[in-house]
């Protein structure tokens, strides 16, 4: 969708389980071999009790949401905040959802961004601003 197809209220998800193979990926894609998501009989020494999933694994979510449905292919993030309010164990389903709160000056589009587990637990929040893609000239 382009900026003038947008309306605030717009809101699009997409749900993932993240599985155990997605954890080992993308530990070993950016480097984070934390025990806590990697290491069963670790994990269960720790608050969680159990692996969880790495937080930016799930907020990268939100990224698949902006490039794929809402605005859609050719979208470009300019910036997101993140936070963090509760563990996603290894195996759970997250739902990313991201809704138009403001269009701004100069093409620009904010969103507010919320990731909740099956169970309907928040785990991420944020704001993304993005540019959507440009019509063909």
């Amino acid at each position: 969708m382009f900026y003038d197809q947008l309306a605030v209220g717009d809101t699009a998800a997409v749900e993932k389980t993240i599985s155990e193979e997605d954890v080992y990926l993308f530990a070993d894609i950016i480097g984070d071999l934390n025990p806590v998501h990697v290491d069963q009989s670790y994990a269960e020494t720790t608050r969680f009790a159990t692996r969880i999933v790495h937080g930016i694994l799930t907020a990268s979510l939100f990224s698949t949401v902006f490039g794929m449905h809402l605005p859609g292919p050719g979208s470009i993030y300019v910036s997101q905040t993140l936070n963090f309010v509760a563990p996603v164990p290894v195996g759970e389903a997250v739902r990313a959802s991201v809704t138009v709160a403001e269009k701004l000056e100069k093409g620009r589009v904010r969103f507010d961004c919320v990731a909740t587990r099956s169970d309907g637990t928040v785990v991420v929040t944020g704001e993304a601003i993005l540019l959507p893609p440009r019509p063909a000239a």
